[in-house]
């Protein structure tokens, strides 16, 4: 074979294409390297073997430390475990870890993407102590709120639900923290789109898709509750005077079940504006209801009622709440 046709093949071979057979390995490439490797044994570092299983406390603590972590298995395990884990003491004792520490760590989780991490959190939050869960309101509250506004249908549908066992839990705390009452009935107004007749009002009835109208009948099931708990008189346990004698009402003396009760002095904070200051008193919750809410409420509650359904029975029930809770309101208004 003489230089010139050697090299010609030579050249040919660089742009030939290699024919692939059914069932065999395409060939390697020159510049392939290998990364197998072989290895007689494994160590690992930092290995424990000890016979003293660790305590349920230590067992919590890494729980809620994987709370954390990118897979939603193992935060759903984190969870279950931490449920099993303080359904399974008996009455009386305190908890593995405290209710301070439990409800930081679990909060956020109200915004987590998976379905079966937030209905396993819910689970834990209703096996917490009430006066525990009543302490940390303002923060859970915040959680929800986040979540009633999120793009995600299935996380506001479920942040309704949290709200919803808030209130009943500690509906007090819920509309007398901080930012409780206002920015609540802000983000609902926002949510329902309902705006009052100086804001300007719908010029037909709007129409909602069939998602959209079961999702409203939820924010306006979540609306009766919270508005039900904070335009009503709260249920006060009386304490009766006859068992006390000689001491005469006993419970304006005792000191109050609520942490931190001078809180809406606001002595030692920045100073709070309307939206996050904190209305304790019915009559104060009343009147900004009444200057802030109730004209867009009765706006959007006369479009509601004409949709009928599901619909018109939630705004129905939410009309009732509205009128009971604000009918002594009114009346002093007349009388004056």
């Amino acid at each position: 074979m003489t230089t010139s046709s050697k090299k010609k093949k030579d050249k040919k071979k660089d742009f030939q294409k290699p024919k692939l057979r059914v069932g065999k390995a395409a060939p390697k490439a020159a510049n392939a390297t290998s990364t197998s490797f072989k290895a007689k044994s494994i160590s690992l570092k930092q290995q424990a073997l000890s016979a003293i299983a660790p305590t349920l406390e230590a067992q919590c603590v890494h729980h809620l430390g994987l709370l954390d972590h990118k897979a939603d298995k193992q935060r759903q395990e984190s969870l279950a475990f931490l449920t099993s884990a303080i359904t399974g003491i008996t009455p009386g004792t305190p908890l593995p870890q405290p209710a301070s520490v439990i409800i930081p760590a679990v909060q956020r989780l109200i915004l987590d993407p998976s379905n079966a991490v937030r209905q396993q959190l819910l689970k834990l939050l209703k096996i917490l102590p009430e006066n525990d869960v009543a302490t940390h309101a303002d923060q859970l509250l915040l959680h929800t709120r986040a979540g009633m506004t999120h793009l995600s249908v299935q996380i506001r549908t479920f942040a309704l639900e949290v709200l919803q066992w808030l209130v009943r839990v500690a509906g007090d705390e819920v509309v007398s923290c901080a930012g409780g009452w206002v920015k609540m009935l802000k983000c609902f107004l926002s949510l329902l789109i309902w705006k009052s007749e100086g804001e300007g009002k719908w010029s037909q009835a709007k129409s909602y898709g069939k998602s959209d109208a079961k999702l409203q009948v939820k924010q306006m099931d979540a609306l009766t509750a919270f508005l039900r708990a904070g335009l009503y008189h709260a249920q006060v346990v009386s304490i009766s005077n006859d068992s006390n004698f000689p001491l005469w009402q006993t419970e304006h003396h005792m000191l109050s079940e609520r942490s931190n009760v001078y809180a809406h002095l606001n002595l030692f904070s920045a100073t709070r504006d309307e939206e996050a200051e904190m209305f304790e008193d019915r009559e104060d919750r009343q009147r900004v209801f009444n200057d802030r809410a109730e004209p867009a409420v009765v706006t959007g509650l006369e479009q509601a009622l004409k949709a009928g359904g599901e619909m018109g029975r939630a705004a129905a029930q939410l009309r009732k709440v509205v009128r009971d809770g604000m009918a002594d309101f009114h009346r002093e208004e007349i009388i004056v």
